[in-house]
């Protein structure tokens, strides 16, 4: 079920715990907790019902501005049922904590060993290691530019990132990757045992990290120099609203990461 940012940030807040969809069947179980850009949001309810039957504070609870709205959200399809789908925002995702976390010995050995089966199970012969090193030596950098350095299609680039990423290796950016505690970790230890010299990695900006934006809004605040939360909170929103890539939505993230 996609669940716009905008309405991912109310989910956080608490201000919206209901969805409404026309399904043809129910697509959720209760208990399902989807992973989102803001952490894990569970579904806690999934219920058929009367479109003629929805009120004001359905709307509210909804994200709507009203009822009218609401309605008019679900106008596609008629011939489809309505399904109140009861969310709520269950925590930080575990893929998250992982990524921070740095590993053990024991921990790195057996991520070793899953990494070696990845690449004996793989029809293209080892990938894992290369592609760790490209991310590590290109943080950032779109996912086409490193398939391509690569000789590999971007599609299937981006699925063996998600492999490493489920892996608590990689995290993905607005624009690109970049190698996780972990996931730095493994790399390391990696060229140690080969006797490689480790590499000095950039340090990250000081300050408070922007919130996800979108690469189009990641981009202009980049090139603008704007690259922390508080470099951006001495900006007008006029300003920012100005710099091509910056839009609305991007802007109230912003705001609510400030608690504005």
């Amino acid at each position: 079920m996609r669940i716009s940012p905008l309405e991912l940030d109310a989910v956080v807040a608490g201000t919206i715990d209901l969805a409404f969809r026309r399904w043809e069947r129910p697509r959720l179980l209760v208990g399902t907790r989807m992973r989102t850009r803001v952490g894990l949001v569970e579904v806690t309810s999934v219920d058929e019902v009367d479109p003629a039957g929805l009120t004001e504070d359905d709307a509210r609870r909804a994200g709507a501005p009203d009822l009218a709205a609401l309605r008019r959200g679900l106008a596609a399809n008629p011939e489809r049922p309505v399904f109140r789908v009861g969310i709520r925002f269950a925590g930080e995702d575990p893929r998250a904590v992982l990524r921070r976390t740095p590993p053990t010995g024991a921990e790195i050995a057996d991520l070793q060993a899953r990494l070696d089966r990845l690449d004996r199970a793989s029809s293209i012969g080892p990938w894992t290691a290369a592609t760790l090193a490209i991310v590590d030596a290109y943080p950032e950098r779109r996912a086409p530019e490193l398939a391509e350095e690569l000789g590999r299609p971007t599609a299937e680039f981006k699925r063996d990132v998600r492999k490493l990423k489920e892996l608590g290796l990689t995290e993905s950016l607005d624009i690109g990757y970049r190698l996780s505690t972990r996931g730095a970790a493994v790399v390391d230890a990696a060229l140690q045992a080969a006797g490689r010299p480790v590499p000095e990695r950039a340090a990250p900006p000081s300050g408070t990290p922007l919130p996800s934006l979108g690469a189009p809004a990641t981009r202009a605040l980049r090139a603008a120099g704007l690259t922390t939360l508080e470099a951006v909170a001495a900006v007008p929103e006029a300003d920012l609203l100005a710099l091509h890539g910056v839009g609305p939505i991007a802007v109230a993230r912003i705001r609510a990461a400030l608690g504005r």
